[in-house]
């Protein structure tokens, strides 16, 4: 999901700037294209995936032609940031990576006294 949501966020940001866009809209694109490639190698995944949320959101407003692919876009990076960066990724090399386990309903109904 990182490789698909990077490459997107990079086409996109690319192909905005190839349009000739305003001065705000070429910042977006251009941090677009960071949050991108960070996501793409798993770096930051979490300040990356928010910043894309946020970029998204923004469009969402000031360009309202598109408005689905924005959401798209705004969602997965959302999960993203939710999920980690996964295994094979510079995060996961540079902090280690992290699992955690959920234990099962039946686990927690027996350690739970009120629970019959």
């Amino acid at each position: 999901m990182r490789l698909v949501v990077g490459i997107s966020l990079i086409y996109r940001g690319i192909t905005r700037l190839e349009s000739g866009p305003s001065g705000l809209l070429i910042v977006l694109s251009v941090l677009l294209i960071g949050a991108g490639l960070l996501l793409l190698i798993g770096l930051w995944t979490p300040i990356a995936g928010t910043l894309a949320v946020v970029i998204e959101a923004l469009k969402i407003f000031l360009l309202p032609d598109d408005t689905w692919i924005y959401i798209l876009l705004g969602t997965l990076s959302g999960a993203l940031v939710l999920l980690g960066p996964g295994r094979w990724s510079v995060d996961a090399r540079l902090f280690g990576w992290k699992r955690i386990d959920v234990r099962g309903s039946s686990a927690a109904q027996k350690s739970h006294p009120d629970t019959r």
